[in-house]
């Protein structure tokens, strides 16, 4: 028994946000943007009283309608976000009761930018437990809830949306969820985080204003352990599953940062023909930027295709998988 993707659909709200707006916002403009990140455009789901949930709830209504999935068939729903509606109660909660999936189980789980990677991985646990048979993980970000827009370093990088697979067991060999690799290395902690809201330093005033209620990124430090972590649990999964560079269809990786992704892929002896990116329009969504991008590209898949997808974020949190498409 395997876990197989079965279903994919994705979000992203209508409002846009491009570097020529931004410049008016904060010192920048359209080529520093493009020379460093390579984002042009990304989606801002502007209304104040809608958060991730809303976003996740329209990408789980899509996935539904689309595999004709009816509601009370789920058996659990996995959300992965950094920027749940609420401290409690969970995000998935709020997405089960919006999305009518009465029966399902529900529980937000937090790997930053790899969250689909290790969502993915629970769902194929549950599957080849036999504990469920029709999990739905689901991705959805409102990044643009943390984001400092007086940041100009920080601010170009991030766009909302969310996406959701549906993962079905299948007993066909070779397909599905192969294989993945995980890393953690805590001392990332100080390069990459949101300084207050937590336990650790609750909001006060003297947190708001002194913007710690914000993503921070010490982006020289980001940069350098993203391009060797992404790169080494890459190869690292290749290696296990004795695959080179020909033997795969796209490498499909976090959309964090064009030149990231170019150095990624270039030392892993991709052709950039061969890596699946729709970083310019969309902008570093966290989680939900591999399933986004999955959905946008689907029409390029088949049966069989060979995928790598990897991921690096805040913690550091890493990895990689070997996906066989099954749809």
């Amino acid at each position: 028994m395997n876990a197989r993707i079965s279903g994919i659909a994705s979000y992203l709200p209508d409002d846009i946000l491009d570097n020529e707006m931004l410049s008016k916002m904060v010192d920048t403009n359209d080529e520093w943007i493009m020379t460093r990140v390579g984002i042009k455009t990304r989606h801002i789901l502007r209304d104040p009283e809608k958060g991730s949930s809303f976003l996740g709830i329209k990408a789980v209504e899509k996935l539904l309608e689309s595999t004709g999935t009816k509601p009370e068939e789920v058996d659990v729903l996995i959300c992965a976000t950094s920027n749940p509606d609420h401290r409690f109660p969970s995000t998935g909660s709020i997405i089960c009761y919006g999305a009518g999936l009465k029966n399902a189980y529900s529980y937000d789980m937090e790997a930053a930018c790899a969250g689909f990677l290790v969502a993915m991985q629970e769902a194929k646990a549950y599957i080849c437990s036999g504990l469920y048979k029709k999990v739905v993980v689901c991705t959805t970000e409102k990044m643009s809830s943390m984001v400092n827009y007086q940041d100009r370093s920080t601010c170009p990088l991030f766009g909302d949306g969310a996406a959701a697979v549906l993962v079905e067991p299948t007993e066909e060999a070779g397909v599905g969820v192969i294989d993945a690799v995980f890393h953690v290395d805590g001392t990332g902690r100080d390069h990459l985080l949101m300084v207050a809201g937590g336990s650790y330093r609750p909001t006060t005033h003297a947190t708001v204003d002194a913007g710690e209620n914000m993503l921070f990124q010490d982006g020289r430090a980001v940069y350098k352990h993203a391009v060797m972590d992404m790169l080494t649990s890459t190869i690292d999964v290749m290696k296990r599953n004795n695959l080179d560079a020909d033997d795969v269809k796209y490498l499909v990786p976090h959309q964090a940062n064009m030149r990231i992704i170019e150095a990624v892929a270039g030392r892993a002896k991709f052709p950039m023909e061969k890596v699946l990116t729709n970083i310019e329009h969309t902008g570093n969504t966290s989680a939900a930027s591999i399933p986004i991008c999955l959905d946008e590209y689907k029409h390029l898949l088949k049966k069989g295709d060979k995928l790598v997808l990897t991921a690096f974020g805040a913690g550091f949190t890493w990895g990689a998988m070997y996906l066989v498409w099954d749809i």
